[in-house]
């Protein structure tokens, strides 16, 4: 664990600009109607994926946040702490998501058009893969925030959100929220259409489109949400050539180790790290503020969610802070972008990576735990802890069901695995908001205090783990969520 001046932190955004001002080239809207080409077609589904930031309110509702006393105060990390609808409608609100995914899957449906209308739709095909399934993930994850967490016994009476499928013709449009199995049944036929059409071969760089092997994570996500354990490892078995997760996983305790903060800012969410499957721009502010936000990560969840852990050794992932509290560690850097080439104002970005090797790991072991395939289960728990733990040894820190059992203080040996699985998980995407998802699945109770002491307690079922609509929906017609 090491210092860190403000100093650097400032300076990690020139570092970037250079690797990062080519994504910014700049694409059509989804309100461009010529498109009589499959690469037109092509260059509008480059604004396909909401280019918004969900990390900041995720962080700040899960377990991996508390109160430092002190900090940046933005409304978008203290609401969510408390778990009240947040009072801000700017980059890294709910709100800002809600309507990035809307704009995401506007240019969804009118490259579908355009494929649709074409001559020859036989040239159109692998756009329209990544438009199918480009609209799924968008409908995904408003779904996911934005109604009751996915469960079979309750879904076809919980309300979902709209569900999309035409450009939009009239100015207010009235829409129907229908229900989130609904909304899993249309995401599931749109990823299932996708997914075959989809051909690498038509991107500059896959790793900012869904690629098969992005098309083929998020497929192990979205089942493992529904529980559909067999279709998971189905999906994982095809993400990588050959089945070879390990050659395509983060070199935390290797390359990575000896890089210094600048250098693993810059590098972490380039598209030439193999395990980065898919990445995209968000207009945020979190790369500036990630450490430095009120409600976050201090000592004490570091020490938690990175410190011991099941197999006896150290984790490799750096540990930094500022002062006495604020405690990060390198990942998402701010790219700064002027207004034009002599301003002095613009705004601030973050490359955020949407799907990752570790995760499709995650998935599959998970699913495995549920499939009764132990073995296989420890077999990917092993990899994960070699490329993870400080001077490796595979008889030393061999992840063992009776080691598990013994660190959780379970006879459980399911129980053992799946909380070894949690906590990696939680230590992998630390700062990254990947914690709430698995609150929300699991239904786990969420403490939260302020400075003095008062208790902010959200058990399975809160309404306030659903975040609140848009109050602008009302506009469509939408009932807002109940509070």
């Amino acid at each position: 664990m090491k210092n860190f001046t403000r100093v650097s932190l400032i300076s990690l955004g020139l570092l970037a600009m250079s690797s990062c001002s080519k994504y910014l080239d700049q694409s059509p809207d989804s309100t461009w109607t010529e498109l009589n080409t499959p690469q037109k077609v092509s260059q509008l589904l480059g604004t396909a994926y909401p280019q918004a930031n969900y990390i900041v309110f995720c962080e700040a509702m899960s377990d991996n946040a508390t109160d430092k006393g002190a900090g940046v105060i933005e409304r978008t990390n203290e609401d969510p702490y408390f778990f009240n609808d947040v009072n801000d409608i700017n980059q890294d609100s709910p709100e800002w998501y809600w309507t990035a995914c809307y704009k995401a899957i506007a240019a969804c449906n009118n490259a579908l058009k355009a494929c649709e209308n074409a001559t020859d739709t036989t040239q159109y095909q692998a756009q329209k893969g990544e438009a199918l399934v480009a609209r799924a993930y968008a409908h995904f994850m408003l779904v996911t925030f934005f109604s009751r967490f996915y469960n079979a016994a309750t879904a076809a009476t919980d309300p979902g959100i709209p569900y999309v499928t035409e450009p939009e013709t009239v100015v207010f449009k009235q829409y129907d929220r229908g229900t989130v199995a609904d909304v899993y049944d249309k995401i599931e036929r749109d990823l299932l259409a996708g997914i075959p059409l989809i051909n690498d071969e038509k991107y500059d760089v896959p790793h900012y489109h869904f690629n098969k092997s992005a098309a083929y994570a998020f497929a192990t996500r979205f089942y493992l949400f529904k529980k559909d354990y067999a279709k998971v490892v189905e999906f994982a078995n095809k993400t990588f050539p050959n089945n070879d997760l390990a050659s395509y996983m983060r070199p935390w305790n290797t390359t990575y180790r000896t890089m210094t903060p600048s250098v693993l800012w810059e590098t972490y969410s380039r598209a030439t790290e193999k395990c980065n499957l898919l990445l995209v721009e968000t207009q945020s502010l979190y790369g500036r503020y990630v450490a430095q936000y009120r409600f976050g990560m201090d000592y004490a969840i570091e020490s938690v969610a990175l410190g011991r852990n099941v197999t006896g050794g150290s984790y490799t992932y750096p540990i930094y802070y500022y002062g006495t509290r604020d405690y990060f560690v390198p990942k998402l850097t701010e790219y700064f972008v002027k207004a034009s080439v002599n301003a002095t104002i613009g705004d601030p970005y973050v490359m955020v990576p949407l799907f990752t090797t570790e995760e499709v790991l995650f998935n599959r072991a998970e699913a495995n735990l549920y499939l009764g395939n132990t073995n296989d289960v420890l077999d990917d728990l092993n990899l994960f802890a070699s490329k993870r733990i400080v001077n490796y040894d595979a008889t030393t820190h061999a992840v063992t069901i009776a080691k598990a059992e013994t660190f959780y203080s379970t006879s459980s040996s399911s129980n053992a695995l799946l909380n070894t699985i949690l906590s990696f998980k939680r230590a992998e995407f630390i700062q990254e908001g990947h914690r709430w998802f698995d609150i929300q699945r699991y239904g786990i109770t969420v403490n939260h205090y302020d400075i003095n002491g008062a208790k902010t307690s959200i058990i399975a079922g809160d309404n306030r783990r659903v975040l609140q609509l848009p109050l602008s929906a009302q506009t469509a017609g939408l009932a807002l969520n109940p509070r």
